[in-house]
């Protein structure tokens, strides 16, 4: 059991060592140490070895090993926000236009607390957008939730 857990938590931690690190792609000692390398297993170990020394945090402050904090943070992995598994309540909470479901989703898209009626309501007037059939995944229902905010005046801040 604790090889799975660990064997697990490696996987999860490894996915984020693909994204546009923080300083730039070539800072920090464990970039210096696997460069020219590819490969889940020296990104792995790159990723280690800047995050355990700290060498990434202080080259980013003073300029050196090879960072920067000129660049654009970017991210090329999913988006963190997980409806997969309230997907029945929230479709549920849309319809009626209120719910924990649908509060736990603003929550999570960051909507302020004095905007959440408004969220509530305009998901609940686009029920059908949100939700043409039953058989939509949480990543179209997200999609689609992030489209009509993008219209809509007060939840236009909001949108990705």
């Amino acid at each position: 059991m604790k090889k799975c857990l660990a064997g697990t938590v490696l996987l999860i931690a490894s996915s984020a060592v693909f994204a546009e690190a923080p300083g730039g792609p070539d800072c920090g000692w464990g970039n210096m140490l696997f460069d020219g390398q590819s490969g889940g297993g020296p990104h792995f170990l790159a990723s280690t070895t800047n995050g355990t020394s700290g060498n990434k945090t202080f080259g980013m402050t003073s300029g050196t090993n090879g960072c920067s904090t000129d660049g654009t943070l970017t991210y090329g992995g999913n988006a963190m926000i997980n409806t997969a598994a309230i997907m029945d309540e929230f479709s549920e909470d849309v319809a009626r236009g209120h719910g924990d479901a649908l509060n736990a989703v603003a929550v999570m898209i960051g909507v302020e607390q004095q905007d959440r009626d408004t969220f509530a309501r305009v998901m609940h007037e686009n029920f059908t957008t949100i939700f043409p059939s039953e058989n939509v995944t949480a990543e179209q229902a997200l999609y689609s939730v992030n489209e009509i905010m993008k219209n809509d005046p007060l939840l236009a801040k909001y949108a990705v």
